[in-house]
């Protein structure tokens, strides 16, 4: 079943994506910075390249929600939301024949939780081996200085781009194999992600509410959002009717805890 999945057509797509995926991740902050780099761009369009446009539209709006306010500045190093944007996308697609469901897409949104230890470590190290490349130019004087500096930002392109390119030729191949093994599953474990990927934005939404620091996020908050989960899951409620509740809640939460200020 392996060596079927991975025929030349597609090992050609696994390294056609993790090459198009290193040049987009320079974009985060080694190379130009026109935020093509984020989620909401790079999902939809590794998704256009693989011919499900909707499926990069998914992840990458719900990813993008999630790390919106997560940015790489200073010595903090965040998730890398483009490889997981792009990897989920890629992995829905090119596992489903250019036409994911949405079952396979909220499994492939799960999957992105592994790949954030991995591309943090990935990137904590590869910071701190580029932080040694200013020894190449201190350690020139003269005309050499401008040579030096040259060769330094180089190297570090080089190095961002086989990092993630090595990354995407990790994460592509081990996620197609688990997305095989996820078609074989009980039907109710495909209606439970289909789920999942419908009530996922919602955690997006809480996380820039709590990054804000507006205090909705609170028990009132997590209660509405438990009964709409449960009203959807279990008796089918309109989505219009899980989306009022959690507002709700929310709303309710923002009067209670400006009372308990005052």
């Amino acid at each position: 079943m392996v060596l079927q999945l991975f025929d030349a057509h597609m090992l050609l797509a696994i390294v056609g994506i993790a090459g198009i995926g290193g040049l987009i991740g320079l974009d985060r902050t080694a190379l130009g910075q026109f935020m093509l780099s984020q989620p909401i761009v790079a999902g939809p369009l590794v998704g256009w390249i693989l011919g499900d446009p909707m499926t990069g539209i998914i992840i990458g709006t719900v990813l993008e929600l999630i790390w919106v306010l997560d940015m790489p500045v200073g010595s903090f190093v965040p998730a890398n939301s483009t490889i997981s944007s792009i990897a989920a996308t890629a992995i829905a697609s090119l596992g489903s024949n250019g036409s994911a469901p949405l079952s396979v897409v909220g499994f492939c949104l799960l999957l992105t939780t592994g790949m954030v230890p991995i591309t943090m470590w990935a990137d904590t190290t590869l910071r701190k081996w580029t932080a040694g490349l200013g020894g190449v130019v201190t350690d020139v004087s003269g005309e050499k200085v401008g040579h030096a500096l040259t060769k330094a930002h180089l190297l570090g392109l080089a190095a961002f781009y086989l990092k993630s390119f090595i990354l995407y030729l990790f994460f592509l191949p081990v996620g197609l194999v688990l997305v095989t093994i996820f078609a074989q599953c009980p039907e109710y474990i495909h209606r439970a992600s289909s789920f999942y990927i419908k009530i996922l934005p919602f955690l997006g939404i809480a996380i820039i509410i709590r990054k804000l620091s507006i205090k909705t996020f609170d028990a009132v908050f997590l209660a509405g959002f438990i009964l709409a989960v449960t009203l959807g899951q279990f008796f089918h409620a309109p989505a219009v009717v899980l989306i009022a509740m959690t507002t709700a809640g929310g709303l309710l939460g923002a009067k209670y805890s400006e009372r308990e200020t005052h």
